[in-house]
């Protein structure tokens, strides 16, 4: 499973308006001068992520963006979910789009499969993603 890019660079957007706005607002262009990402990409990455809920779009003079909740409630399966819709490996949980017939004995486990990969996802918060991290 790979990540678009799009969903990537959601989630560098996402640590970079939480290490920035506290209550704060920081604007789009600002968020693509902190990340590198083109303003283009980044006007495109924070409409979906506050049509998600997980931005908040201020408008005026002291406009900008904010989180659309605390950090710590925010996870990393809420930003790729956000991004890319549910979190499955295969379309086979979903009656209508399995490609194989009834018959098919894996198709009962991914439905527990998908919820693993979400449930790990989702323990992963923003506050822990925007955290500073040292490399040795």
């Amino acid at each position: 499973m790979r990540l678009s890019k799009l969903a990537d660079y959601a989630v560098v957007v996402m640590c970079e308006a939480a290490r920035h706005c506290g209550g704060g607002r920081i604007s789009a262009s600002a968020l693509a001068g902190a990340t590198g990402l083109p303003v283009p990409t980044v006007q495109k990455l924070v409409s979906r992520l506050t049509a998600a809920g997980l931005l908040r779009s201020v408008r005026g003079a002291q406009g900008g963006f904010q989180l659309g909740r605390p950090a710590a409630a925010i996870s990393l399966a809420d930003i790729i979910e956000a991004m890319e819709g549910p979190i499955a490996l295969t379309v086979c949980h979903e009656e209508d789009r399995c490609p194989v017939d009834s018959g098919c004995r894996v198709r009962p486990h991914w439905r527990g499969v998908n919820e693993a990969v979400r449930g790990a996802l989702a323990g992963v918060s923003l506050t822990a993603l925007a955290r500073e991290k040292e490399y040795a």
